[in-house]
C-alpha cells in the first residue's frame, strides 16, 4: 500500500472517530472506552464526547441509563466507562499497593455489609463503621470509608451500581476470571486503545501501553513484550519522520474517510484531540487543558473546547451557562473567524445542537 500523507492521516483520524451517530450502547462499544471527568463546563467530558456519536443524546443520558446498560465504571488507561466484556478482561486485579491484614479485614467487613444491603451510599458505610478521616492524595481530608470503597472498587470487590447527584453508589461485584492468557489479554487491551485513538504515533502507542499499569497492574512486567508484539502486527508507516500505527484491515488513504461540512466543539478528552502531540502535528498549534491552571496564566480559558471545521481545528470555545442561557466565547488561531458564510451557518447549527443537548 502506498504510504499515507499527513493530510490522509488527519482526515482518517477525524472520519473514523466521528462516525455516524448511533445508539448509546453501540457508540460505547465502537469507542471501546469513554473517559470520564467530573468538571461540568457546560457538561461532563463523557457527555460532550458522546453527544457527537449518539443520536438524540442529552447531557446526563449516560448516568441515567447506566444501570440498565452492560457497562461498568472502571480504570482502563484512565478512568471511565467500559463495556462489560472489557471490564472482565482486567479482573481479578492485583493492585500495586498491597493492603495490610487489618485493611483487608475492614474491606471484608464492608463487603459483607454491602452484600446485606444490596446497593449502598458511602454515607451509609461511614455511618455504620465510623472509619474516621484520612489525608487524601492532594493533602486534604476525606472519609476513610470513601478511600476504602475506592480501593475495593479498584480491586474488583465492588462495582458502581449507579450514581446519585454524581456520588457513586456501590454493590458487590460477582467474581469473574477471564479465560484468556495474560499475553492475549494484553494484546486485546492494546487493540482497544488503537481502535479508539488511531492513527497513533509510536510515542503515543508506547505511552498508552505504559498506562495499562492502571488496568492490569498484575501484568506490568509483560507490557514491554506486548508493545513489541503490537508494533510487529499492526499496520504502520513512516510519515514526516514519525512512525504511525492503526488497526489491521483499515486503509488511512481510503476515500471513505470524508470529512463533513460541520463545526464541532470537542471535549478536551475527545479521541480526536486527546493526544496533544498528535494534535500539534496535525494542526500546528499547542492545545492545553487549563482547568487546573491558575486563572492569570490561562491562554484560552478554563474549559476551552477545540473547534473543528472540516478537517482543521481552527480555534476554541468556552461555553459558560449564565442564568440558564448559553453564552459562548470563541477564539481563533488566526485571530478571527473564517469569512466563509458556510462557516457562520455551521457554527450557529453547532451552538443550536449544544443548547438542545443541554436541555
Amino acid at each position: 500500500m502506498k504510504p499515507p500523507t499527513l493530510d490522509d492521516l488527519r482526515r482518517y483520524a477525524i472520519a473514523r472517530s466521528l462516525f455516524e451517530p448511533t445508539t448509546l450502547m453501540r457508540a460505547i462499544s465502537r469507542l471501546g472506552f469513554v473517559q470520564a471527568d467530573p468538571i461540568r463546563a457546560p457538561a461532563r467530558a463523557q457527555d460532550l464526547t458522546l453527544r457527537h456519536r449518539v443520536a438524540g443524546y442529552r447531557a446526563g443520558d449516560l448516568e441515567r441509563r447506566y444501570p440498565r446498560l452492560p457497562i461498568e465504571e472502571d480504570f482502563f488507561v484512565n478512568y471511565g466507562f467500559v463495556p462489560r466484556e472489557l471490564h472482565v478482561l482486567m479482573h481479578p486485579r492485583t493492585a500495586r499497593q498491597a493492603w495490610t491484614k487489618a485493611r483487608w479485614k475492614k474491606a471484608h467487613e464492608v463487603l459483607e455489609f454491602v452484600r446485606t444491603h444490596g446497593v449502598v451510599h458511602p454515607r451509609a458505610v461511614d455511618a455504620h463503621f465510623a472509619h474516621g478521616k484520612v489525608t487524601n492524595w492532594f493533602g486534604g481530608s476525606s472519609n476513610a470509608s470513601t478511600q476504602l470503597l475506592d480501593g475495593m472498587h479498584y480491586r474488583g470487590l465492588l462495582r458502581i451500581a449507579r450514581r446519585e447527584g454524581g456520588i457513586r453508589l456501590y454493590a458487590a461485584r460477582e467474581a469473574s476470571v477471564s479465560a484468556l492468557a495474560p499475553a492475549e489479554t494484553l494484546d486485546r487491551l492494546i487493540d482497544v486503545v488503537v481502535n479508539k485513538y488511531a492513527p497513533l504515533p509510536a510515542r503515543t502507542l508506547s505511552g498508552f501501553v505504559y498506562f495499562l499499569r492502571h488496568a492490569v497492574p498484575q501484568w506490568h512486567l509483560s507490557r514491554k513484550d506486548a508493545l513489541a508484539r503490537a508494533k510487529a502486527r499492526l499496520p504502520s508507516a513512516e510519515v514526516d519522520g514519525q512512525t504511525w500505527y492503526w488497526p489491521a484491515g483499515e486503509n488511512p488513504r481510503s476515500r471513505r474517510h470524508r470529512v463533513v461540512d460541520e463545526v464541532k466543539l470537542l471535549s478536551p478528552f475527545d479521541p480526536v484531540v486527546w493526544d496533544r502531540q498528535r494534535f500539534e502535528t496535525f494542526w500546528g498549534w499547542p492545545y492545553r487543558f487549563e482547568a487546573y491552571t491558575p486563572a492569570p496564566k490561562r491562554v484560552r480559558g478554563y474549559y476551552a473546547l477545540p473547534l473543528l471545521w472540516h478537517d482543521e481545528v481552527i480555534g476554541w470555545g468556552n461555553l459558560p451557562v449564565v442564568d440558564g442561557r448559553l453564552v459562548p466565547s470563541l477564539g481563533y488561531t488566526r485571530g478571527r473567524s473564517p469569512r466563509d458564510p458556510a462557516f457562520r451557518q455551521a457554527l450557529e447549527a453547532e451552538l443550536g445542537r449544544i443548547e438542545e443537548f443541554l436541555k
